[in-house]
């Protein structure tokens, strides 16, 4: 049984925090790879604004999850799946041989429960959040967690994740990295030229993945 931690995101564009934070939590759950699932949008966020194409943000992904057990990819554009929900539940029966742990920070907790059938996701993996500062207190009081908090694990159990069974959830807290996405398109808007501009995203299985 391989043993995969998902982290999706806009990876708008990819950066050492993203990096850092998966490594962490690859050390601490024992995983034998990690992938990061480049969204091709989301849903919860409005047009397309300074969003950059989804190929670029997959180049950069990759480039910046060289030399790791990261792993890179576009899948959901495949699957054609515009939630994670979907995308999940189409990743378990895909892979039937893997574990997976979904990963997030504790600032998408906060607004988890605005995702499309969020109490069915949960139920189809384990989730691990990233502790983020000044989250605390929105991720107790946030709506999601009238539902959660009593499925939440002890930190000490989490190299016993893999027998969990969801709805199950354990917060992780590592030293946090503090680039942000944000402030790297603020510092230069057209980032994703370096990648070419008519690029287009292979479609390929992380089973299979290509080399980063």
């Amino acid at each position: 049984m391989t043993i995969t931690g998902l982290l999706g995101g806009s990876f708008n564009p990819a950066h050492r925090g993203h990096r850092a934070i998966s490594l962490h939590a690859i050390a601490a759950l024992g995983l034998d790879d990690l992938w990061w699932l480049v969204s091709p949008g989301n849903p919860l966020k409005d047009g397309a604004g300074d969003m950059a194409p989804l190929a670029a943000r997959l180049a950069s992904a990759r480039a910046m999850a060289r030399r790791t057990p990261i792993r890179a990819t576009a899948i959901e554009a495949e699957l054609g799946t515009r939630y994670t929900v979907d995308t999940l539940a189409a990743l378990v029966r895909r892979y039937p041989k893997r574990r997976f742990i979904w990963l997030m920070g504790a600032d998408n907790l906060a607004q988890f429960h605005r995702w499309c059938h969020w109490r069915k996701l949960a139920r189809i993996v384990p989730i691990a959040v990233i502790a983020r500062p000044g989250y605390d207190a929105a991720v107790h009081a946030a709506p999601a967690m009238g539902w959660l908090r009593r499925y939440v694990r002890p930190a000490s159990q989490v190299a016993h994740w893999t027998d969990w069974r969801p709805p199950a959830l354990v917060l992780l807290r590592f030293r946090p990295d503090p680039t942000s996405a944000t402030l790297l398109r603020r510092i230069n808007p057209d980032w994703h030229r370096r990648y070419g501009r008519d690029q287009r995203p292979p479609v390929h299985s992380p089973a299979h993945p290509p080399s980063v």
